[in-house]
Parts: structure tokens; sequence; C-alpha cells
């Protein structure tokens, strides 16, 4: 949703780089670009102007004019500034001291509330809550219905006493839906409410008789993302008209453009607090204005990515795994190979994931045509083969390829790549377990060490080397050893050519081959 936004903004801040000092037309250029771009992203016209006077008047203080580099303080002002917008800090779900916590949502008719009724219930559930959806939306065909479907998904409880397409009392629902909850132990109600085409009387009424009869802990404004301005206006209607608490986004990976996003919060008042990014019941989660505004300024989002690692590995695995590879790199056979990619595939798209990682923007188009059918393809070749031949690849033979090929109806140049590429990784994933660290990613505190021969001979003679027990001879050594870094190109984090391109790092084999060709 924000590539636009994304692209002219980086070429923007591509301007400002290799300046020693920035002017105020430099100052006025580069806002007037911000601006563009915000306008075209459909931003609202005051969170504009509001957002714009921000950046020029932190950009021409004391914290540009005497920074070593003006640049970068000067994308550090914008990243600020749009974590401001966003709302500022994360706010998290006010959870009622006697249970049952009770969570209305509302908003438009085809927002997508019901749907993300179920990926509400599911988020509460991963989180050790006990959810129940109560189906108010009796006026929509089948919603009641639909609202059943997404619970049994979402492996969460129901209550719809009702049949519903315009047969019961909302009201009654779900005021009685609170002390089933109680009966039954469930500690979250979640309320589905009807919505409109448009805003009208009669929906206000109906919200608010809702309101009154459940007295709900939170109130989220479901807001479609995709439909720009009349977003913000729908939501200040509503504000004015009911009251709520937080926003959720859905439908954020669509193509629009985007200013919803990042203009609701600021003119509402209320912070966003959840985004739907996607069809599943999984493609849900908290909503982050820092990491948000990162992924914008093409920064990626790492503390996302971590965190969807630590919800799909087990530690204990982790650990299994990485004492078999210790062992040897015999011992990581294509039954491991296939149990990783999986539990990769668990963690979402692999397009998301790619573009959560810092950098990534520049190649996004390489990205976005990842054929995520590829992991599929790769399971069904390992799951062809025999229970031998996955523990001990190299008896694959030419007539045991073509018989593989036909079970996984694939040609038998992708299953004689798939071995080849496995015997590239068990090496990469034995050397990273054993400390020698990631092929082509030098200088990296455990992934170090992938460099080339000279490198490794240079390592190897000066192993077991000791530093001197004389202070000042030992900060003469490390000052010499710091201008050595910096004169093979060490750049931050010990990134050698650190803030290019991607496409100038020397990418593992591994990586290379999830891209599809340019």
């Amino acid at each position: 949703m924000f590539d636009t936004l994304s692209d002219r903004l980086a070429a923007t801040f591509k301007n400002l780089r290799g300046k020693g000092r920035l002017s105020e037309a430099d100052i006025d250029a580069t806002a007037r670009e911000i601006r563009i771009a915000l306008l075209e992203a459909d931003v609202a016209l005051p969170v504009v102007r509001a957002f714009i006077k921000q950046i020029k008047d932190r950009a021409l203080g004391a914290e540009v004019s005497k920074a070593l580099n003006p640049a970068q303080q000067v994308i550090k002002i914008v990243n600020e500034e749009l974590i401001g917008i966003l709302g500022g800090e994360s706010r998290q779900v006010r959870f009622a001291k006697q249970p049952p916590t009770v969570i209305m949502l509302a908003g438009l008719q085809g927002a997508g509330k019901t749907t993300l009724a179920g990926k509400l219930g599911k988020w509460l559930k991963g989180k050790g809550h006990a959810p129940l959806l109560v189906a108010c939306d009796l006026q929509r065909p089948n919603a009641v219905g639909q609202l059943s479907v997404v619970a049994e998904r979402a492996g969460v409880g129901v209550y719809a006493p009702e049949p519903g397409n315009g047969v019961g009392d909302p009201v009654k629902v779900a005021r009685d839906s609170i002390e089933y909850a109680r009966g039954k132990q469930f500690d979250v109600v979640v309320v589905d409410t009807a919505g409109r085409l448009g805003i009208d009387e009669e929906m206000m009424r109906q919200a608010a008789d809702i309101r009154d009869a459940v007295r709900p802990d939170e109130t989220l404004f479901v807001v479609d993302a995709m439909i720009g301005q009349d977003a913000v206006h729908t939501a200040e209607a509503f504000r004015d008209g009911v009251g709520f608490d937080g926003v959720v986004l859905s439908k954020l990976d669509g193509d629009a453009r985007g200013g919803a996003a990042l203009s609701i919060a600021h003119v509402t008042g209320r912070q966003i607090m959840f985004a739907s990014n996607g069809e599943k019941l999984d493609d849900f989660d908290a909503f982050h204005p820092d990491r948000m505004a990162s992924r914008i300024l093409g920064m990626g989002d790492v503390l996302s990515l971590i965190e969807k690692a630590e919800q799909t590995f087990s530690q204990q695995e982790a650990e299994k795994m990485a004492a078999k590879l210790a062992k040897g790199p015999k011992e990581f056979t294509l039954d491991d190979f296939l149990s990783q990619m999986e539990q990769v595939r668990k963690m979402g798209s692999i397009s998301k994931l790619l573009g959560m990682m810092p950098g990534m923007g520049q190649i996004k188009d390489q990205i976005n045509n990842l054929d995520e059918r590829d992991v599929d393809r790769t399971a069904a070749i390992i799951k062809s083969m025999t229970p031998g031949e996955r523990h001990d690849p190299t008896i694959i033979n030419g007539s045991r390829r073509a018989r593989i090929a036909r079970g996984s109806g694939v040609d038998v140049s992708a299953v004689k790549n798939l071995v080849e590429r496995f015997f590239e990784a068990r090496k990469m994933m034995s050397r990273m377990a054993q400390g020698g660290g990631m092929p082509g990613m030098p200088g990296m505190p455990g992934m170090g060490g992938g460099g080339t021969k000279k490198k490794a001979k240079q390592q190897k003679k000066g192993k077991g080397k000791r530093q001197s027990g004389n202070p000042m001879k030992r900060r003469e050594e490390e000052q010499a050893a710091a201008a050595r870094r910096s004169e093979n190109g060490g750049g931050a984090f010990g990134l050698p050519g650190a803030g290019q391109s991607p496409e100038d790092f020397e990418l593992p084999k591994e990586f290379r081959d999830l891209l599809p060709p340019k």
C-alpha cells in the first residue's frame, strides 16, 4: 500500500546524500517533495500541513545544522514525525479487572468487520485468552452464518441465538451474551455489529443502544484502508455520534494509496490499535507506529520478523537442530531441510518476510514476483524420495532423479537443482552452527568469515594472537585494526559497503535462488 510513497521519499532523500551541509534552499526543496509525495498518497491536507511545518522547523534548527551528517539527521526527523502522525506509541487492549472484557466492533458495511472479528478472536486466543464472538449483525444476509464459519476456523466460541437476515433483536443478543460468556468461562467478548453503506441515524442509534447495553471496555472502529479520505470522514462522524476508543485498519495489503492510515490517527485523535494485511486469519497483528514508519522509509521491520520467528520456531527444536549440525554436515538430512522450510512457510508469505528486511524496498519488484508455489514444489520433490534418499542424497543417480521427477510432477533438472542447493545449504548451516558465519557476509558477529581465500589465510595467520598487556600499545593496535577495517570498506555494524543497494551485497546462492531473474 505504501510502495509509491516509499519510492518518492527514497528518491527525495537520495538527493540529500553526499552533502556536507544543507542550505535553507535544500530543506525547502526536500519539504516540497515530501509534501507532494504525501498529497499523492491521499493524506489529509491538515495532516500534510502540520507534518511539513514540523519537519521544516526542526530541519532549520541546530539539530541539523550542527550534525556531522545532515542528510541522515533529516531522515531521522522525518521518521520521528511519521511515528507521531501514526499515533506515537503502540496502544494495548484494556482488559477488564473482572472478566469478561467486552470489545465492540463498529464500522461501515464492507469494511471487513465479521472477518476481522475472527482474526481478533484467533489473535486473542494466541495470547492465552478464551474469546467469544457475538453475532449482533442481524441485518446483512448470512452475516450470522459467516461469523459462525469464521469462529470455527479460528477455533473460538460463537454466540448466535438468532438466525439474522432481518430477524432478531441485536441489543438483546448483545446483552444476553455477557451472561452466556460468564457461564461458559469466556474471558473476552467480541461483539460484531451491523454496518451500513453510509452513516445514517438508524445505524448510529443501534450502535449506541448496543454500547449502552454491554458497556464495552474497548470500542474499535473498523476502517477499510483502501477507501482513502472517506475513511477519515466516516471515522470523524462515528466518533462524534457514538464514540470509539481505537481504530482497526483492514485491507492494508491493498493497492490503494494509504492516505487513510497516515491521516486517521492524527485527525480523530484515536490511535490505530490493529491492522489486517491479508485474507488469512493469521494476517492480523497489533499496530506499531514506529515499525510502520520504518517500513515506509524502506528501513524494514526487523522486530516484527523476530516476533514471527519466535512464535513459529520452537526453542527446543532449534537447540536440537543446532546440536545436530554441530556434529557434522552429514547429520542434516533432506527431512530436516523440509521441516525447516515448512516452519518458515508457517511464518507467512515469503514475499512479506523478505519485505521486512532492511533495504529490500529497492528490489521489491523481484520480491513481489516471487512464486510462493516454489516451496510447495520443493516439498513435493522431497516427499517423492525414499527414506534412504532423503537421508543420503548422494545416492540419487540419473534413474532415481527421473523417478522422483515423475512422482512430483516436475522436470528432472528441478530435482538436480534441489539436491545441489541442499548440499550448499547444508554446508552453510553447518558453518553457521560452528560459528564460522554465513558466506558472503563477513564482519557480522557470529555470521562473519565468509570472505575470499586471502581473508581466510589472514584469519588463520592471525589466529591465537593476543593483545598487548601495555594499555597504550593495545590502544594503538585497536586503532590500526579499525583503520584496516575502514580501508576494506567496513560500514555500519561491520558490513562492508553499508548503505549501498542490496543488489551490491554478495548474497548466498540459497537466497539468490529465491529471487526471480531481473
